[in-house]
């Protein structure tokens, strides 16, 4: 975790309940403010709470917060513009803006790097990193074939924030 991570507040830290345990999530508004206050909103308003992760990539990431659970839904506010940064790269437990090709179209959907991926440096938004709970994400069931879409996918129990989640 870097120091700026380190010095951002309890109102930045979001508690991802998975059926096997509670994973922390610390968002970084110091990297993408917008990203990171759609997050916690989200959140707290009980958005996420049963979507699925419906693309699982081994060894890539995992991706949910579609309500669809079809990687074409989100949320009923607007696209949110890319932030993207030369400052963080796409490592293990980074948490990243899932869009379609055009760079400002992130909504709802996030993914979690299960390893490092340089080739998404600066080409997507980072908002967040898992910082406790990591072994609970490497237990989210997979997809099949290149897509990674999952038959039956995991789901998020609950997700709020830290204030919030009590």
């Amino acid at each position: 975790m870097s120091e700026t991570a380190a010095a951002t507040g309890a109102d930045d830290l979001i508690h991802l309940e998975l059926k096997n345990g509670r994973v922390v999530i610390r968002l970084r508004p110091d990297l993408a403010p917008q990203h990171a206050d759609r997050f916690r909103s989200l959140a707290a308003e009980g958005f996420y709470d049963n979507t699925p992760f419906h693309r699982v990539i081994d060894g890539f990431m995992a991706q949910g917060g579609d309500p669809t659970g079809t990687g074409t839904g989100g949320s009923s506010l607007p696209d949110l513009k890319s932030e993207f940064t030369n400052k963080a790269r796409f490592v293990r437990g980074t948490l990243g803006a899932a869009r379609t090709a055009h760079p400002h179209s992130a909504n709802s959907q996030f993914f979690i790097m299960f390893a490092p991926a340089p080739s998404l440096d600066g080409q997507y938004t980072i908002f967040g990193e898992v910082v406790e709970g990591m072994e609970l994400v490497d237990q989210i069931k997979r997809g099949a074939g290149s897509s990674g879409m999952v038959s039956e996918p995991d789901r998020i129990v609950r997700m709020r924030p830290a204030a919030e989640a009590a």
